[in-house]
């Protein structure tokens, strides 16, 4: 392979995909509003300090995209072993809120290491499945690693408790790994296993809320009151909005404080509440946009890692809008799935947003042919 010209500052400013950040911006100016709306009409709390959130990710995000994609491809392996770290580090001096341990005081700011293995695992899959012969990749033997990468840091996540980043860390990682040309009867044998798995799980590693989680989406009717309060509001607040809905800052269910977490794990059902059918359809469409583009960017990578990698980062932000609209919809269990872009919440956006500056870096550096053995010089 010969050596490739390398891009200049200039060539990769023009290079970045400024139609992918205006609809990110798009989503996140969505969720600005609706957060001032649920602090009734007040930048403070929430806004103001998701505007700054954003503001800086922004700019975390066009600087992670500059960054040559043969960078990102040789610190993996250390970016996964610095998150995994943290995650270990929650165990041993975490902070606990709302009766789990998820985050790590690092002065001036908590932050919550799950949100960072997102990324980290997506990025370490993409490098082991780059440097692995194509022919290779459905072998048993072969899937050992892969599986370490996973299932160490799911079962970390499941400690603090937080089921819903677990569920999206083995969503995701089962996304990369189909990508990656894993066969299909592998899935069907490891599904099995999860099935048979389920009673013991449900007897010896599910908390009581989590069983109650699963009880209440069976059947909501069954404590109105308590666990089941959340998804019925949830519902009422849906249904109500009708097809306009009822008007920016009009929402009673939200603003009369029946509608619990507005601001976070529910703020779609507000925007329903109050734009109605047609305002979901539009956050929707913009969210497939990005969603349909971000693919688009894999597709076009020349090398295995970029395309793997936008894969990955893409089909985490589809399953975090999947999961969190199927929630408050009640259509799944309720398991404090944000809404990506749109919910408050510091870490998840930051990551996020990292995660999509890589995506930038796999569309600037899309024509870069890396070798299936990079060496530290490529």
């Amino acid at each position: 392979m010969g050596r490739q010209v390398d891009l200049t500052l200039l060539q990769k400013l023009v290079q970045i995909n400024w139609l992918l950040i205006i609809l990110i911006s798009l989503i996140a100016g969505v969720g600005f509003a609706m957060l001032y709306s649920a602090a009734n009409g007040s930048i403070d709390p929430w806004a103001s300090r998701q505007m700054f959130r954003f503001g800086a990710g922004l700019g975390l995000m066009l600087l992670i995209g500059l960054i040559d994609i043969r960078a990102w491809l040789r610190h993996a392996y250390l970016i996964y072993a610095a998150a995994l770290l943290l995650l270990v580090a929650v165990e041993v001096m975490g902070v606990v809120g709302m009766g789990a341990r998820r985050w790590v005081d690092l002065g001036l700011f908590q932050l919550q290491p799950s949100e960072v293995m997102k990324i980290a695992m997506v990025l370490a899959l993409a490098r082991f499945y780059h440097s692995l012969p194509l022919e290779e990749v459905g072998r048993m033997r072969w899937l050992v690693v892969p599986a370490v990468l996973i299932l160490v840091p799911v079962a970390l996540v499941m400690r603090q408790p937080d089921l819903g980043t677990a569920i999206l860390l083995l969503a995701t990682a089962t996304a990369m790994l189909l990508l990656a040309g894993v066969r299909l009867w592998k899935f069907a044998v490891a599904g099995g296993a999860v099935l048979l798995a389920i009673p013991v799980a449900w007897r010896f590693m599910l908390h009581g809320y989590q069983k109650d989680r699963v009880l209440t989406y069976l059947n909501p009717e069954r404590d109105p009151l308590g666990a089941g309060y959340h998804i019925m509001q949830s519902k009422i607040a849906l249904g109500s909005g009708g097809l306009f809905g009822k008007g920016f800052m009009q929402g009673t269910q939200s603003h009369l404080a029946f509608l619990p977490e507005r601001q976070t794990d529910f703020i779609f059902t507000m925007l329903a509440e109050e734009f109605g059918l047609v305002g979901c359809l539009g956050l929707l469409g913009l969210y497939v946009l990005v969603i349909a583009y971000g693919y688009a960017i894999a597709v076009r990578s020349r090398s295995q890692f970029g395309r793997l990698l936008a894969a990955g980062v893409i089909s985490t932000f589809f399953l975090y809008v999947f999961i969190n609209m199927a929630m408050v919809m009640g259509l799944i269990p309720v398991v404090g799935v944000p809404l990506p872009l749109v919910s408050y919440g510091g870490t998840s956006m930051m990551s996020l947003l990292i995660g999509f500056g890589l995506v930038l870096s796999v569309y600037v550096h899309r024509d870069v042919v890396i070798s299936r053995r990079p060496s530290y010089g490529d």
